[in-house]
């Protein structure tokens, strides 16, 4: 099963490093004109689907309206809950603004920014530097791990795929 957050009405834009074809993709949005299957608020975790039954998470220009900028806890709880739906070796595949660009924090809606920075804190390996350089410790409150399978800027936009480390 494949999952599409924040599905919107457009849905041409997904990406994925392993499908040429949709099957099962399993559409997500609190806005019922989009008509997701299921209608819920991504704010609201855990979301709905069981441990390990996910191969492919995709959330496009949909995570920066979600949670506040500097609420560490819902981004860790967030990607957590990501990680727990997630079968070993299953993607998260988003798109973002980039930090620089206009629509940022130009677009009311957008409450936080995404990006390697942020990444980084996802990976396990990555606290390996905590006290060598200014890297804060979050272990004590995420316990999910992924790894950067890809990751560029392009055009205005921070395409991302991230892989679960299981």
């Amino acid at each position: 099963m494949d999952l599409l957050l924040g599905c919107g009405n457009d849905r041409r834009r997904m990406i994925s490093p392993v499908r040429k074809k949709w099957d099962g993709l399993t559409t997500v949005d609190i806005d019922k004109s989009a008509k997701p299957e299921l209608d819920w608020d991504l704010n609201n975790t855990p979301l709905p689907f069981a441990d390990n039954s996910v191969d492919e998470i995709h959330a496009y220009n949909v995570l920066e309206h979600i949670g506040t900028q500097g609420d560490f806890r819902f981004f860790f709880k967030q990607f957590e809950d990501f990680w727990r739906m997630l079968k070993p070796g299953g993607f998260v595949c988003s798109i973002v603004p980039h930090f620089d660009t206009i629509w940022t924090f130009g677009d009311p809606g957008h409450t936080r920014v995404i990006n390697f920075g942020t990444l980084h804190f996802l990976n396990q390996k990555s606290y390996d530097e905590v006290g060598i350089t200014s890297m804060t410790d979050y272990r004590w409150c995420y316990k999910g791990n992924f790894s950067l399978f890809n990751g560029k800027v392009d055009n205005g936009n921070f395409y991302f795929i991230l892989e679960a480390v299981k």
